[in-house]
């Protein structure tokens, strides 16, 4: 006997009842299924799993504990055509390596999962070429909306303004564009610049260097200003010299914190634009012997996971990247119905928060 003939003898003793439950582990279960076991109908029954305000919150949780036990899986398919949404939304990252943008996906996931939305990531490695790819990809997915933040490399943004003619909801984070005239959440860079600066004041440091951000990306332009303004505010002389225009990196960090010191023998202190290129900064530093923070203080910028596990740990400017998240899919949310999206426009600006920590511990 064969192995198939062993299975089918071994078929037939079982009970009809027991044969019937086997073989509805085959069947898809139904709305239909779904309101004959409630005695309700399938109309009752579509309008609770999809949380249709006429819907009691008790009748909701028995339709869904039901559909559950019947292993019911909505047809994703059928809803979009039917409703015109994917429940899909595209969210676009510069950098999957940096905390700040996992922690910023993180919060929107906290938001729209619920809702029955599930994201399309994209990273564009900091290239508008990709980034261009990126937005192709979303559209060709038929996304309900995009929420992205602009690469370092992007200096036009007609692919942007492409998803505003289509009046897809589009909201930026961290790095917006202003003359786009969408919807976006960002940080008080300037302010964020301004106290750091401000911080490595009140501990004492006399002459302190920026290693700032590419300039035609705002944020950091907003965190330079903030930096020579706090200069300015504490009667202290802004000295060119004692700025590096770096790229954003580790590798960035390390060669403007080496000029800056080849060039400024009475440097006490620097502010970088962000945590990887103040880890470059320290790095330089501790190979030239120099004690952080008694010789130099070091701030950074972001609150990456590193920063408080190497030594000395490092001080930096917290961006509420959750919040920031969160924030951004509840844009979404109000967008998502609006027959004109862009009649009119909203900015959410969080407040930075400083994270001080040992790399900037002197006191004056």
């Amino acid at each position: 006997m064969n192995k198939n003939s062993t299975i089918f003898v071994t078929t037939k003793f079982f009970s009809k009842k027991l044969f019937q439950f086997a073989m509805l582990q085959f069947k898809k279960a139904t709305l239909k299924d779904i309101a004959k076991e409630l005695n309700i109908t399938v109309s009752a029954v579509s309008k609770a799993l999809n949380n249709h305000p006429a819907m009691s919150d008790g009748t909701k949780d028995m339709v869904k504990q039901t559909a559950a036990k019947l292993n019911y899986q909505q047809n994703k398919i059928a809803l979009s055509l039917k409703t015109g949404k994917s429940h899909i939304i595209g969210v676009m990252i510069p950098s999957a390596e940096k905390l700040f943008f996992g922690s910023v996906v993180h919060g929107i996931e906290k938001i729209i999962n619920p809702l029955g939305y599930n994201l399309l990531l994209f990273q564009t490695n900091e290239s508008m070429d990709y980034e261009i790819k990126g937005i192709d990809t979303f559209l060709q997915a038929n996304v309900d909306g995009i929420i992205a933040s602009i690469a370092k490399e992007t200096t036009h943004y007609e692919h942007y303004a492409e998803i505003k003619k289509r009046n897809i909801p589009l909201i930026l984070f961290d790095r917006a564009e202003e003359s786009l005239g969408v919807h976006a959440v960002t940080i008080d860079d300037y302010k964020g610049g301004y106290m750091a600066t401000e911080h490595l004041i009140k501990k004492g440091y006399k002459k302190i260097g920026h290693i700032a951000g590419l300039q035609h990306v705002q944020i950091f332009k907003d965190r330079y200003r903030g930096y020579k303004d706090a200069l300015e505010a504490h009667k202290m002389a802004f000295n060119e010299s004692m700025v590096y225009y770096g790229k954003n990196s580790i590798e960035s960090g390390s060669e403007g914190m080496s000029q800056l010191l080849n060039g400024n023998a009475e440097l006490d202190a620097v502010f970088c634009v962000e945590d990887f290129t103040a880890l470059g900064a320290m790095q330089v530093l501790k190979e030239r012997k120099i004690k952080i923070p008694k010789q130099m203080g070091v701030i950074g910028f972001a609150n990456e996971s590193f920063g408080k596990y190497i030594s000395p740990t490092l001080t930096t400017i917290d961006q509420q990247t959750i919040n920031m998240g969160e924030e951004a899919a509840k844009l979404f949310i109000k967008l998502i119905d609006k027959d004109d999206i862009y009649k009119s426009t909203e900015s959410v600006v969080l407040q930075p928060i400083i994270v001080e920590r040992e790399s900037s511990s002197r006191k004056s």
